[in-house]
């Protein structure tokens, strides 16, 4: 089992070396490739104010999380849901720096506590080995890969990580169709947005080859042998 979580911060502002702090974790679950409902969602106090060029950004007020949990009360569930899972996340850097820099205010936590308890896959440094020379900001990647992102007038933490999930499963050729026309120079583009399928349901049916059309097909094959050198690929792949 394959186990990823796409990963979403929004923060105070932008270097947690001069104090800014995390307001809001998003995360989404995929196993296997498939998103699974399983989300964590949750926006955090501070304990400080937010600058006015984040808030222009994503839209958080300082007075909507007076009532909200300090880091230290959520750190210990966020940290058993991304445990052991491989983190995807858009200009990874700056998310695992900020959550780095949480932990490590903690007792018993050390440096690079994400690093230790998870993989890291960054999305942007992956989309600009794919699309040099162009915009690879998440908003530019929906319009490359056709995912709809018009919920997206403002960040937001869990938001964005749904619109990365899309856009991920996209760029690394996940559930797009074999013979749909892409533009050139953009490997995986899908002409319609992701349709996420369900995690509950139900599994394809096998349909196994009958004893007669086994036959068939063995015929077939000792016919294809017996005009070429040797054995055939088919023989190759059955054998192994």
């Amino acid at each position: 089992m394959t186990r990823q979580v796409v990963l979403d911060t929004e923060t105070t502002g932008l270097d947690p070396q001069q104090g800014h702090r995390i307001i809001e974790i998003g995360c989404v679950e995929l196993v296997n490739r498939k998103l699974t409902g399983n989300v964590f969602h949750q926006y955090i106090n501070p304990e400080r104010e937010i600058d006015q060029g984040a808030i222009e950004v994503h839209g958080i007020t300082n007075e909507s999380l007076v009532d909200k949990p300090k880091f230290d009360a959520v750190a210990d569930d966020f940290l058993e849901y991304v445990k052991g899972a491989e983190l995807i996340i858009h200009n990874a850097p700056f998310d695992v720096g900020f959550l780095n820099h949480e932990f490590k205010r903690l007792k018993g936590h050390a440096d690079g506590v994400i690093e230790t308890h998870c993989g890291v896959i960054d999305t942007l440094k992956m989309a600009r080995k794919m699309h040099p020379g162009q915009k690879n900001d998440l908003d530019s990647l929906c319009r490359r890969y056709s995912v709809d992102n018009t919920q997206r007038t403002l960040h937001g933490a869990l938001l964005d990580a749904e619109i990365l999930a899309d856009v991920y499963l996209l760029m690394t050729g996940g559930q797009t169709g074999l013979f749909e026309d892409g533009r050139p120079g953009d490997r995986g583009v899908a002409t319609e947005q992701i349709r996420r399928l369900s995690a509950d349901r139900s599994p394809l049916p096998v349909v196994m080859p009958t004893a007669e059309e086994l036959a068939a097909h063995q015929k077939w094959v000792d016919d294809l042998e017996s005009k070429g050198d040797g054995d055939s690929l088919w023989s190759q792949i059955e054998s192994n």
